[in-house]
């Protein structure tokens, strides 16, 4: 008798995981961020209700709304990039995949939801409790090349850095997407990680890159110059899933950028000791 309940417990145990990995397979990788709540405020009302806010208010608004899980669903389905490197100390290939956000940390619901910039303190913040990190110069380029829906970028040039002017670039941006889905890029400069942050005259700045135009040229080469309080409509924050699969073994990001050989996966630059923005 102990022996036919042990095996149909068993049995049952091993029915459960089947499930789950079947389930977790279909589904993908998901954004670890919490359940929307059902009262939670709407992408258009967000910006209504911080409209005259300065950066430091409208940034801390955001994050909480972020944190709480006020993302459309869409959002928390990450999407898989291929990616792949020489070995040359054996000549064989090395495959990892990263699993990325299908569009910039945006507010709201599917129906009514809209993109909002960050400073990299607040996007650094975002990624640690969603268990990600901001991509880099290679990266932004790779995301690019993969994306399905491609935009021309739209540059803005009065009151670059207003939460109106945020609000009204979103809109744009919608006008030109037509409700294609997918991986979109092109849109906006990422907040990237980049080497040239560990430099002393860099301190307190935050770095931007990308803005692809169609020929897959960027606008904006990566760029160190503003303080890292400054945030304008055209910045975006991705977020790229800690957890790297290189040749079919999860192993954290952290890992492959201080492998002599593996870092390359993940950045073009010829080293990878800046790994996260402090705040």
């Amino acid at each position: 008798m102990f022996s036919f309940f042990y095996l149909s417990t068993m049995k049952w145990l091993l029915h459960c995981c089947l499930f789950f990995l079947l389930s977790s397979c279909k589904t993908g990788i998901q954004l670890s961020a919490p359940v929307q709540r059902t009262n939670a405020i709407s992408g258009s009302a967000f910006y209504k209700q911080t409209a005259a806010m300065n950066w430091k208010q409208r940034d801390s608004a955001a994050m909480q709304e972020i944190l709480s899980g006020n993302l459309p669903s869409f959002l928390k389905k990450l999407v898989a990039i291929h990616l792949s490197i020489l070995d040359t100390t054996t000549g064989k290939p090395i495959n990892a995949t990263i699993y990325v956000t299908a569009d910039y940390i945006s507010i709201g619901n599917d129906a009514d939801w809209a993109r909002i910039p960050l400073t990299p303190m607040a996007a650094q913040q975002i990624a640690d409790s969603f268990h990600c990190f901001l991509p880099t110069k290679k990266l932004v380029d790779e995301i690019y090349k993969a994306a399905a829906v491609k935009l021309e970028p739209v540059p803005m040039y009065a009151f670059r850095d207003s939460t109106p002017t945020m609000y009204q670039h979103h809109l744009i941006i919608e006008g030109q997407r037509k409700q294609q889905k997918g991986l979109i890029a092109g849109i906006k400069k990422d907040v990237v990680l980049t080497e040239q942050l560990n430099l002393p005259a860099k301190q307190n700045k935050v770095a931007i890159y990308g803005w692809h135009l169609l020929n897959g040229k960027p606008i904006q080469p990566v760029y160190t110059g503003h303080a890292n309080w400054y945030v304008d409509y055209s910045h975006g924050i991705r977020l790229i899933y800690e957890q790297v699969k290189v040749n079919g073994v999860w192993m954290h990001y952290k890992e492959v950028l201080k492998d002599p050989v593996l870092y390359q996966l993940l950045t073009d630059e010829s080293t990878a000791l800046f790994l996260r923005y402090s705040f």
